[in-house]
């Protein structure tokens, strides 16, 4: 019985462990994420200190305001939006880090629909 007993709770210790969330190393920086739109994979580089982020997409700019919620988690809001869409704010949650990228999910405050994406940091 012993000898079942103690690799089983080893193997349960190591699945418990919290997976990696250095998020202050990602507060600032300048990252890239990629996704597909319409079939074609599309980047967009942003450019991110404690506050301000500048995203640059398809020749475009735009700033954001940042409101740090805790060290992963922050609400982007548009400075300068062009539509109703873009008034609202989009909270964005770090859910893992490694050396040079973090997984995110994101979605607009208010709605539950949720997307994630990972970003690099150049």
């Amino acid at each position: 019985m012993n000898k079942t007993l103690v690799p089983l709770v080893i193997i349960i210790l190591v699945s418990c462990q919290s997976p990696q969330r250095n998020c202050v190393d990602f507060k600032t920086g300048t990252f890239e994420f990629s996704s597909e739109i319409d079939g074609e994979v599309a980047t967009t580089t942003f450019v991110r200190n404690n506050d301000h982020e500048i995203e640059s997409f398809r020749g475009s700019k735009d700033t954001s305001t940042l409101r740090w919620i805790n060290d992963c988690e922050y609400i982007l809001k548009r400075i300068n939006p062009t539509n109703r869409d873009e008034e609202k704010p989009i909270h964005i949650k770090i859910l893992t880090t490694s050396d040079s990228s973090y997984t995110f999910e994101f979605n607009v405050v208010g709605e539950t629909n949720k997307l994630r994406g990972t970003a690099y940091k150049k």
